[in-house]
C-alpha cells in the first residue's frame, strides 16, 4: 500500500530570516538554500544584503531565489514597514526566522523610547512575528523559530517587570554577571517566553513554534561596544563553535518533520531541553505577552 504520509522539508518554502547577512543567520541562510527554500532576507544595510543574496545564489549555481527586505529592528515603523512590504511582495510565508539580536553595554533608548536590547531582541521578533501570523497561519503548516541562547540563564531573577526601562538594571556594574548582560538574558528568556506563550496561543491552528540555544558561537556580535566587549569576545572565540555548528539546530527545526518538533519548546543540539525554572512560568509569559502589547505603536 502506497504510503501518503509525506514528509515536511524547507524545498520550496518561503522563509523570511532576520539577521542573515552574516554568521549564524549567514550560516542558517546558505543552508536552506541548498536544501531549495526561498528566502527572504531583512537587512539593516542594503548593500551587505545584496551582497550576501549574491553570495548565496553564487554558491548554489544561482538556483537559489532570494529576496532582500530593508528594516531597522530597533524601529516599530520600520518593522511595520518591512512587513507590509513582505505581505506585498509574497502571498504565501512558510517560515518565519527571528534570528537578529544586540546587546548594548550602556543604556540607550530607541526612538520609540525603549530600551534598546529590549526593543531589538524581543519587541522587534515579537511584532514582526503578530504582522505576519494572519499569512504565516493561511499556509496551513507555518514555523515560527526565534533564535534564544543559554545566556537566559543569567536572568536568575527572571524578567523584571517593574524595571522594563532598564534604569535600575544598568546601574550594575559591567562584569560578567552585570547590567548588560543581565538586560541581555533577560531578553533571551523574553524569546523563550514568547515562543512558549504563541505555541499555546496558536496550538491547533497551523502555527508550529520554536526556539533554540546556538551554543557558543564564534561571531561579530557585541564588537562595537568598546575594547573591554572586543577582548571578551576575543577571548570566547577561543572556545567557540563555528557558525555553521550554531546554525545547525535553526536549519533542522526549520526542514524537520512537525513529529520531531514540539510547538513552544526550547531547543539545542537538535533536541529538546530544558529552560531555567523562569522560562517554564507560563503565568509571567502569559504577563510577558500583554505588556509587549502594551509597548507596541499601533
Amino acid at each position: 500500500m502506497e504510503n501518503l504520509y509525506k514528509k515536511w522539508t524547507v524545498q520550496g518554502k518561503y522563509v523570511i530570516i532576520t539577521g542573515a547577512t552574516s554568521r549564524i543567520g549567514l550560516a542558517a541562510a546558505k543552508e536552506l538554500a541548498n536544501l531549495g527554500a526561498v528566502l527572504g532576507l531583512v537587512a539593516r544595510n542594503q548593500t551587505k544584503a545584496n551582497k550576501v543574496a549574491a553570495q548565496i545564489k553564487s554558491s548554489t549555481d544561482n538556483r537559489a531565489k532570494v529576496d532582500v527586505f530593508m528594516a531597522d529592528m530597533a524601529s516599530q515603523e520600520s518593522i511595520y514597514s518591512v512587513a507590509a512590504d513582505i505581505l506585498e511582495r509574497w502571498p504565501r510565508v512558510d517560515i518565519l526566522i527571528n534570528n537578529a539580536g544586540a546587546i548594548f553595554l550602556s543604556r540607550k533608548l530607541t526612538v520609540d523610547g525603549l530600551e534598546m536590547t529590549w526593543a531589538v531582541n524581543h519587541i522587534a521578533p515579537f511584532l514582526l512575528t503578530t504582522l505576519l501570523l494572519d499569512r504565516l497561519k493561511e499556509s496551513g503548516h507555518a514555523r515560527v523559530i526565534t533564535t534564544a541562547s543559554h545566556g537566559h540563564k543569567m536572568a536568575r531573577r527572571g524578567i523584571r517587570f517593574d524595571d522594563l526601562s532598564a534604569e535600575r538594571l544598568y546601574r550594575i556594574p559591567q562584569s560578567l554577571l552585570g547590567g548588560a548582560n543581565i538586560r541581555y538574558g533577560e531578553t533571551k528568556l523574553a524569546n523563550i517566553m514568547f515562543t512558549a506563550e504563541l505555541g499555546r496561543r496558536y496550538e491547533g491552528k497551523g502555527v508550529t513554534t520554536a526556539c533554540f540555544d546556538p551554543g557558543l558561537v564564534s561571531t561579530n556580535f557585541n564588537q562595537d561596544n568598546g575594547w573591554l566587549a572586543c577582548l571578551t569576545m576575543a577571548v570566547m572565540k577561543m572556545f567557540s563553535r563555528s557558525p555553521e555548528k550554531g546554525a545547525e539546530t535553526l536549519v533542522w527545526l526549520a526542514d524537520s518533520d512537525e513529529m520531531n518538533v514540539s510547538s513552544g519548546g526550547y531547543y539545542k543540539d537538535m533536541q529538546r531541553a530544558i529552560p531555567s525554572e523562569s522560562a517554564r512560568n507560563m503565568d509571567a509569559a502569559k504577563r510577558l505577552w500583554k505588556i509587549s502589547e502594551e509597548q507596541i505603536r499601533y
